[in-house]
C-alpha cells in the first residue's frame, strides 16, 4: 500500500490492534474496566499503556497516562494519535485528568476509541477539552 489515506488507515488498524492487546494485560480487579492505550509520537513511534488499579483507589493510573509516561520517558514530546480500547458497550474518551495531561503536549491530538464489540468513535482533543489550562495559562506578564 502506498502513501495517502490508505496508509494512515492501515497504521491506525495496527495501533488499534496493539491497544486491544495491551488492554488484555490491564490490572483492573476492582472496577473490572480494562483499558488499553497506544500513543503515536510525531516520529511514528508508538507507546502502550494499560490501566493499573490499586486497592487505595486514587493510587491507580489510567492507560492513557501510562502510554504518555512511557513516551515522555523515551524523550518524545509531540504526538499525533491516541487509540483507547475498552470492553465498554460504547467508545470511551479519555477521562478529564488524562485530557489535561495530553493537552500539555498535543492540543489537537486525534483520539480514536474502540470497543471489543467493534464500535468506534473519533475526536480531536480540542473537541473534548475546548478551553484547556495550558502552560500559556500560567503567563502573568
Amino acid at each position: 500500500m502506498s502513501g495517502g489515506v490508505g496508509t494512515a488507515e492501515a497504521t491506525t488498524e495496527a495501533q488499534i490492534a496493539a491497544a486491544l492487546d495491551v488492554m488484555q494485560r490491564a490490572y483492573a480487579p476492582y472496577s473490572g474496566f480494562r483499558v488499553g492505550a497506544v500513543l503515536r509520537a510525531s516520529d511514528g513511534t508508538e507507546y502502550a499503556g494499560c490501566n493499573v488499579e490499586n486497592s487505595a483507589f486514587p493510587a491507580g493510573s489510567c492507560a492513557e497516562r501510562g502510554a504518555l509516561s512511557a513516551a515522555i520517558a523515551a524523550g518524545r514530546r509531540a504526538f499525533t494519535t491516541l487509540v483507547v480500547a475498552t470492553e465498554a458497550n460504547v467508545p470511551t474518551p479519555p477521562c478529564g485528568i488524562c485530557r489535561q495531561a495530553l493537552v500539555e503536549f498535543s492540543g489537537d491530538l486525534s483520539i480514536v476509541s474502540v470497543t471489543t464489540g467493534g464500535a468506534r468513535a473519533r475526536w480531536r482533543l480540542s473537541e473534548l477539552l475546548p478551553a484547556p489550562f495550558t502552560p500559556a495559562s500560567l503567563s502573568h506578564t
